[in-house]
Protein backbone atom coordinates (compact mmCIF):
# COMPACT_ATOMS: atom_id res chain seq x y z
CA UNK A 1 0.00 0.00 0.00
CA UNK A 2 1.61 3.60 -0.94
CA UNK A 3 2.35 5.63 1.74
CA UNK A 4 0.42 8.48 2.37
CA UNK A 5 1.90 11.82 1.86
CA UNK A 6 0.78 12.91 5.33
CA UNK A 7 -0.79 11.00 8.09
CA UNK A 8 -2.41 12.22 11.21
CA UNK A 9 -2.73 9.46 14.29
CA UNK A 10 -4.51 10.46 17.34
CA UNK A 11 -3.65 14.04 17.52
CA UNK A 12 -4.25 15.83 20.69
CA UNK A 13 -3.67 19.98 21.65
CA UNK A 14 -4.86 21.58 24.36
CA UNK A 15 -4.28 25.63 25.24
CA UNK A 16 -3.87 25.52 29.19
CA UNK A 17 -6.82 23.17 30.44
CA UNK A 18 -8.82 23.90 27.20
CA UNK A 19 -9.07 20.90 24.53
CA UNK A 20 -9.21 21.91 21.34
CA UNK A 21 -8.17 18.63 19.39
CA UNK A 22 -8.58 15.40 20.44
CA UNK A 23 -8.49 12.19 18.57
CA UNK A 24 -7.70 13.50 14.97
CA UNK A 25 -6.69 10.96 13.06
CA UNK A 26 -6.77 10.94 8.92
CA UNK A 27 -4.54 10.14 6.14
CA UNK A 28 -3.86 12.34 2.49
CA UNK A 29 -2.58 10.31 -0.01
CA UNK A 30 -0.65 11.81 -2.89
CA UNK A 31 -2.28 14.29 -5.13
CA UNK A 32 -5.35 14.24 -3.16
CA UNK A 33 -7.03 17.37 -1.32
CA UNK A 34 -8.62 16.93 2.15
CA UNK A 35 -11.00 20.01 3.45
CA UNK A 36 -11.72 20.43 6.57
CA UNK A 37 -15.02 22.47 7.15
CA UNK A 38 -16.85 23.47 10.88
CA UNK A 39 -17.39 26.38 12.78
CA UNK A 40 -15.25 28.71 13.64
CA UNK A 41 -13.63 27.78 17.04
CA UNK A 42 -13.68 24.27 16.19
CA UNK A 43 -9.80 23.61 15.90
CA UNK A 44 -9.39 23.88 11.67
CA UNK A 45 -6.61 26.62 12.10
CA UNK A 46 -5.36 24.59 14.82
CA UNK A 47 -5.16 21.70 13.22
CA UNK A 48 -2.98 23.41 10.11
CA UNK A 49 -0.61 25.25 12.67
CA UNK A 50 -0.03 21.83 14.31
CA UNK A 51 0.83 19.72 10.81
CA UNK A 52 3.33 22.88 10.25
CA UNK A 53 4.99 22.64 13.41
CA UNK A 54 3.40 26.04 14.54
CA UNK A 55 1.90 24.88 17.50
CA UNK A 56 3.23 21.92 19.24
CA UNK A 57 1.00 19.04 19.62
CA UNK A 58 0.14 17.05 23.20
CA UNK A 59 -0.47 13.44 22.09
CA UNK A 60 -0.39 11.72 18.66
CA UNK A 61 1.89 11.28 15.74
CA UNK A 62 2.28 13.40 12.80
CA UNK A 63 4.06 11.43 9.52
CA UNK A 64 5.22 13.01 6.50
CA UNK A 65 6.27 10.81 3.97
CA UNK A 66 5.95 8.02 6.49
CA UNK A 67 8.97 10.12 8.77
CA UNK A 68 7.73 11.26 12.11
CA UNK A 69 7.83 14.78 12.25
CA UNK A 70 5.76 15.45 15.46
CA UNK A 71 8.55 14.46 17.62
CA UNK A 72 10.32 17.75 19.57
CA UNK A 73 14.01 16.31 18.36
CA UNK A 74 12.81 16.73 14.66
CA UNK A 75 14.28 19.69 13.05
CA UNK A 76 11.41 21.80 12.75
CA UNK A 77 12.87 24.42 9.93
CA UNK A 78 13.76 21.13 7.84
CA UNK A 79 10.49 19.82 8.00
CA UNK A 80 8.82 23.21 6.68
CA UNK A 81 10.99 23.74 3.95
CA UNK A 82 8.78 20.72 3.12
CA UNK A 83 5.33 22.13 3.57
CA UNK A 84 3.75 25.23 1.95
CA UNK A 85 1.45 27.30 4.45
CA UNK A 86 -0.74 29.90 3.26
CA UNK A 87 -2.55 31.57 5.90
CA UNK A 88 -5.99 34.13 5.97
CA UNK A 89 -4.10 37.08 5.79
CA UNK A 90 -1.69 37.23 3.58
CA UNK A 91 1.90 38.73 4.95
CA UNK A 92 3.81 39.76 2.20
CA UNK A 93 6.97 41.85 3.02
CA UNK A 94 5.32 45.76 1.82
CA UNK A 95 8.59 46.82 1.60
CA UNK A 96 9.60 43.95 -1.14
CA UNK A 97 8.09 43.46 -4.72
CA UNK A 98 6.04 40.51 -5.81
CA UNK A 99 9.24 39.55 -7.65
CA UNK A 100 10.90 39.66 -4.70
CA UNK A 101 8.61 38.43 -1.89
CA UNK A 102 8.55 35.21 -3.71
CA UNK A 103 12.18 34.57 -4.39
CA UNK A 104 13.53 35.50 -0.89
CA UNK A 105 12.78 31.80 0.78
CA UNK A 106 14.25 29.79 -2.65
CA UNK A 107 17.51 32.00 -2.47
CA UNK A 108 17.70 32.43 1.42
CA UNK A 109 16.38 29.20 2.70
CA UNK A 110 16.63 26.74 0.03
CA UNK A 111 20.33 28.27 -1.71
CA UNK A 112 18.89 27.85 -5.57
CA UNK A 113 20.81 30.62 -7.38
CA UNK A 114 19.09 34.25 -7.69
CA UNK A 115 18.43 33.95 -11.33
CA UNK A 116 16.95 30.64 -11.59
CA UNK A 117 14.34 31.91 -8.51
CA UNK A 118 13.60 34.56 -10.43
CA UNK A 119 12.87 32.58 -13.85
CA UNK A 120 10.72 30.17 -11.87
CA UNK A 121 8.88 32.90 -9.95
CA UNK A 122 8.16 34.21 -13.29
CA UNK A 123 6.88 31.22 -14.91
CA UNK A 124 4.18 31.22 -11.54
CA UNK A 125 3.53 34.50 -11.87
CA UNK A 126 2.73 33.83 -15.86
CA UNK A 127 0.79 30.84 -15.02
CA UNK A 128 -1.82 32.03 -12.84
CA UNK A 129 -2.13 36.00 -14.65
CA UNK A 130 -0.04 37.93 -12.87
CA UNK A 131 2.97 38.30 -15.21
CA UNK A 132 2.39 41.67 -15.22
CA UNK A 133 2.80 42.26 -11.66
CA UNK A 134 6.45 41.04 -11.25
CA UNK A 135 7.94 44.39 -10.32
CA UNK A 136 4.79 45.89 -8.20
CA UNK A 137 4.50 46.19 -4.09
CA UNK A 138 1.81 44.62 -2.33
CA UNK A 139 -0.17 47.80 -1.94
CA UNK A 140 -0.87 48.18 -5.38
CA UNK A 141 -2.58 45.17 -6.03
CA UNK A 142 -5.79 43.54 -4.74
CA UNK A 143 -6.77 41.56 -1.90
CA UNK A 144 -7.32 38.47 -4.64
CA UNK A 145 -3.90 39.31 -5.88
CA UNK A 146 -2.13 39.56 -2.85
CA UNK A 147 -3.53 36.26 -1.63
CA UNK A 148 -2.84 34.71 -5.18
CA UNK A 149 0.99 35.97 -4.78
CA UNK A 150 1.15 34.37 -1.34
CA UNK A 151 0.15 31.26 -2.83
CA UNK A 152 2.54 30.96 -5.58
CA UNK A 153 5.41 32.29 -2.83
CA UNK A 154 4.65 29.06 -1.09
CA UNK A 155 4.81 27.13 -4.56
CA UNK A 156 8.39 29.08 -5.54
CA UNK A 157 9.12 26.14 -2.91
CA UNK A 158 8.06 22.98 -4.38
CA UNK A 159 6.75 21.87 -1.06
CA UNK A 160 5.49 18.00 -0.73
CA UNK A 161 2.31 19.36 0.69
CA UNK A 162 0.36 22.69 0.70
CA UNK A 163 -1.84 23.59 4.20
CA UNK A 164 -4.33 26.47 3.23
CA UNK A 165 -5.67 28.09 5.85
CA UNK A 166 -9.36 30.07 5.01
CA UNK A 167 -7.68 31.73 2.24
CA UNK A 168 -10.48 33.65 1.08
CA UNK A 169 -12.02 34.77 4.71
CA UNK A 170 -9.80 38.24 4.18
CA UNK A 171 -10.97 38.92 0.55
CA UNK A 172 -14.26 41.06 -0.59
CA UNK A 173 -16.62 38.12 -1.98
CA UNK A 174 -16.44 39.23 -5.62
CA UNK A 175 -12.40 38.92 -5.59
CA UNK A 176 -13.24 35.02 -3.56
CA UNK A 177 -13.61 33.39 -6.73
CA UNK A 178 -10.06 34.13 -8.57
CA UNK A 179 -8.34 32.56 -5.39
CA UNK A 180 -10.56 29.99 -5.04
CA UNK A 181 -9.63 28.99 -8.99
CA UNK A 182 -6.40 29.35 -8.42
CA UNK A 183 -6.66 26.63 -6.08
CA UNK A 184 -8.92 24.75 -8.00
CA UNK A 185 -6.12 24.64 -10.95
CA UNK A 186 -3.64 23.54 -8.26
CA UNK A 187 -6.18 20.75 -7.41
CA UNK A 188 -6.04 19.84 -11.80
CA UNK A 189 -2.06 19.41 -11.23
CA UNK A 190 -1.92 17.06 -8.50
CA UNK A 191 -0.85 19.51 -5.48
CA UNK A 192 -1.35 17.30 -1.99
CA UNK A 193 -3.52 19.88 0.00
CA UNK A 194 -5.05 19.76 3.23
CA UNK A 195 -7.46 22.90 3.40
CA UNK A 196 -9.80 24.56 6.05
CA UNK A 197 -12.48 26.66 4.50
CA UNK A 198 -15.61 27.92 5.16
CA UNK A 199 -16.81 27.92 1.30
CA UNK A 200 -18.97 24.65 1.12
CA UNK A 201 -19.23 24.57 -2.57
CA UNK A 202 -15.74 25.35 -3.16
CA UNK A 203 -15.06 22.52 -0.81
CA UNK A 204 -17.57 20.37 -3.21
CA UNK A 205 -15.15 21.00 -6.28
CA UNK A 206 -12.13 20.23 -4.93
CA UNK A 207 -12.50 17.78 -1.97
CA UNK A 208 -11.54 14.07 -2.36
CA UNK A 209 -12.22 14.02 1.31
CA UNK A 210 -14.27 16.27 3.35
CA UNK A 211 -13.66 16.09 7.49
CA UNK A 212 -16.31 18.41 9.73
CA UNK A 213 -14.78 18.87 12.98
CA UNK A 214 -17.04 19.63 15.64
CA UNK A 215 -15.74 20.72 19.17
CA UNK A 216 -11.80 19.46 18.11
CA UNK A 217 -12.85 16.31 17.31
CA UNK A 218 -13.75 14.58 13.46
CA UNK A 219 -17.57 13.61 13.64
CA UNK A 220 -18.11 13.05 9.87
CA UNK A 221 -15.61 12.82 7.22
CA UNK A 222 -15.99 11.19 3.53
CA UNK A 223 -16.25 12.11 -0.27
CA UNK A 224 -17.97 15.46 -0.56
CA UNK A 225 -20.81 14.05 -2.12
CA UNK A 226 -21.79 12.24 1.25
CA UNK A 227 -21.02 14.53 3.63
CA UNK A 228 -22.18 17.99 1.98
CA UNK A 229 -25.19 16.40 0.14
CA UNK A 230 -25.91 13.46 2.46
CA UNK A 231 -24.44 13.91 5.90
CA UNK A 232 -25.36 11.03 8.36
CA UNK A 233 -24.32 12.62 11.56
CA UNK A 234 -27.05 14.71 13.24
CA UNK A 235 -24.32 17.66 13.61
CA UNK A 236 -23.22 18.12 10.35
CA UNK A 237 -26.52 18.34 9.51
CA UNK A 238 -27.18 20.76 11.91
CA UNK A 239 -23.81 23.20 10.66
CA UNK A 240 -24.60 22.75 7.22
CA UNK A 241 -28.36 23.30 7.50
CA UNK A 242 -26.97 26.71 9.17
CA UNK A 243 -24.57 27.42 6.41
CA UNK A 244 -27.49 27.40 3.72
CA UNK A 245 -29.54 29.43 5.99
CA UNK A 246 -26.24 32.44 5.76
CA UNK A 247 -26.51 31.92 1.85
CA UNK A 248 -22.95 30.11 2.00
CA UNK A 249 -23.91 26.25 0.21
Amino acid sequence: MTTPVLRVESLRKSFSSEVVLQEISFDVPVHTATVFIGASGSGKSTLLRCINLLDSIDDGVIELDGVEISDPRVDSDDVRRKLGMVFQSFNLFPHMSVLENITLAPIHVQGVGRQEARNQAIELLKKFDLGDKADQYPDRLSGGQQQRVAIIRSLALKPRLLLLDEVTSALDPILVNEVLSTVRDLKSDGMTMVIATHEMGFAHQVADEVCFLHHGRIVEYGPPEVVLSNPQDSRTKDFLKRVHEAGRL
